[in-house]
């Protein structure tokens, strides 16, 4: 597969009432409307740091209200919570189910939202396969993004999401940055949603043999469809879902 004929960007739906057809279709595998080729992808060039103070972000922060900009809440909320793909799953065998919880951490800093995310099967929530913490920011009047972190034993922290303070005994000089793995997002006023993914072969992987990877990312108030992907040297692609991406729907 080429790199510049495979989807990267997510069409814009025709109404808001294609949801739910596109929810449908996805599960069957019709996924060919859903994100759009660029033959000339543009370069993003995201600061990815773990500081910056929000107040001093005139896009973030309302100092007339003294709060966060009603994107940047937007764009936490819209991502935090439980979501599950169980619905999907068993309209489609070929995705499984999967459970998504995404909780605030480290909630008296003032360098912006921090987020603990923890992603497990249904059948083995006690044994998460991926831990990560994301860090938000708005770069534009509309432009969000989201930093990738991991962190040291994070097997010890399973479960952290239903704790009272998630994290607490750990810091952002705790973290490591997945270079060019940032989210970079765009608020679509017609679909009512965030609308983003990585930049081009950024993100570099080793897993299942690929050199780099891709996410791609639709992030709604009540549902969020990410779609991850490695590619090899040669832009085959050699893991993640071949059809589509993952639905996961709201469960809290």
């Amino acid at each position: 597969m080429n790199l510049t004929q495979r989807p990267i960007l997510m069409k814009t739906l025709l109404t808001l009432g294609l949801t739910g057809l596109l929810m449908s279709s996805a599960s069957c595998g019709k996924w060919n409307g859903m994100f759009k080729s660029n033959n000339s992808p543009k370069k993003v060039v995201v600061k990815e740091t773990p500081r910056y103070s929000m107040k001093d972000n005139k896009y973030a922060w309302n100092k007339r209200a003294k709060r966060p900009s009603l994107g940047m809440l937007r764009f936490q909320k819209h991502l935090t919570g439980t979501f599950s793909s169980l619905a999907q799953s068993e309209r489609d065998p070929n995705f499984d189910e999967v459970v998504l919880n995404m909780v605030p951490i480290w909630e008296d800093r003032e360098d912006g939202p921090w987020l603990y995310v923890e992603q497990a099967a249904g059948s083995t929530m006690d044994q998460p396969y991926r831990q990560r913490v994301y860090h938000l920011n708005q770069i534009g009047k509309n432009e969000y993004v989201s930093s990738v972190y991991s962190f040291e034993n994070p097997e010890s922290y399973a479960g952290a999401y239903s704790h009272h303070e998630p994290l607490s005994d750990l810091s952002p000089d705790d973290l490591s940055i997945r270079v060019g793995c940032a989210i970079t997002a765009s608020w679509d006023e017609a679909q009512k949603a965030f609308v983003g993914s990585t930049n081009s072969r950024d993100c570099q992987s080793s897993l299942r043999g690929s050199t780099y990877a891709t996410s791609e990312v639709f992030l709604r108030h009540d549902h969020l469809v990410t779609w991850d992907r490695g590619f090899d040297d040669l832009d085959e692609q050699v893991w993640g879902s071949a059809k589509g991406g993952y639905i996961f729907e709201r469960i809290n």
